[in-house]
């Protein structure tokens, strides 16, 4: 074992980031600049802390009598994961001979069809069990102002893992003013409808709990005086990507 992760945060007993309870590892790094991004300071490549394999795998150990009582295990999120492939890999690989469960929550923001992410990727997938798959907005030009950069590359990773058959659980995170929008929500919906490997839907409600970061780090929050939704709009959302409402698009 001689990968390194650069990893921003542990949080063990986690009940939200897959199934059962979760050893959840927070990686450093990210491309997006998510406007509601509640981890901003995961976003630099550089900070976080060194860890191998084997110190990570030696932590987790205490906690697989939690994961066996509940159908749990170990999720990987962020920051952006997937730009530490080789870490997850060697980890996942020690994680499966251990028997436990694997996810990795991501938004597939580093996503490309070079041979050498390729192959790092074909070979991650054959030691994860769960995706979670973050799709924070369908139109283009709408995501590129809400996270700075193109969706083209992460539609093609949802259609690449469907192809593989790789569970996945798609996550959206719906902002007031932003993604709540129900012609935008039906031609997610729609979109989502073409993938035959969504085990699960789940809408995330905005949130303020990470602006202090913002502040903290010297950043201009851009969502400033943007309120949770409502418990009707999250139900509003939840009802038409799951397909129990439509909406006729314009």
């Amino acid at each position: 074992m001689t990968v390194k992760g650069r990893i921003h945060s542990i949080e063990t007993l986690g009940t939200v980031d897959g199934p059962g309870l979760r050893y959840v590892i927070f990686t450093q790094g990210c491309l997006l600049r998510c406007q509601f991004c509640h981890n901003p300071d995961t976003w630099k490549m550089s900070g976080g802390k060194e860890m191998t394999v084997a110190e990570i795998i030696e932590d987790i150990k205490d906690f697989q009598p939690y994961f066996e009582s509940s159908n749990g295990g170990v999720t990987v999120s962020g920051g952006e994961p997937l730009l530490q492939a080789e870490f997850l890999l060697e980890l996942f690989t020690e994680l499966k001979k251990l028997g436990i469960h694997t996810c990795i929550d991501t938004s597939g923001g580093c996503f490309s069809r070079s041979p050498r992410f390729m192959k790092t990727l074909d070979a991650l997938l054959e030691v994860t069990d769960l995706i979670l798959y973050d799709l924070k907005q369908i139109d283009d030009e709408k995501h590129k102002k809400l996270t700075g950069v193109s969706n083209s590359h992460i539609l093609d990773m949802a259609r690449y893992l469907d192809e593989k058959q790789v569970p996945i659980w798609v996550r959206h995170v719906l902002v007031p003013g932003g993604s709540d929008d129900d012609q935008l929500l039906q031609r997610l919906s729609d979109f989502i409808a073409t993938l035959s490997n969504v085990q699960k839907i789940d809408v995330l409600p905005y949130h303020e709990l990470g602006v202090y970061k913002w502040s903290e780090l010297g950043l201009d929050y851009p969502l400033q005086g943007v309120k949770p939704p409502t418990e009707d709009r999250v139900k509003n959302a939840e009802d038409i990507l799951n397909r129990r409402k439509t909406i006729p698009l314009n």
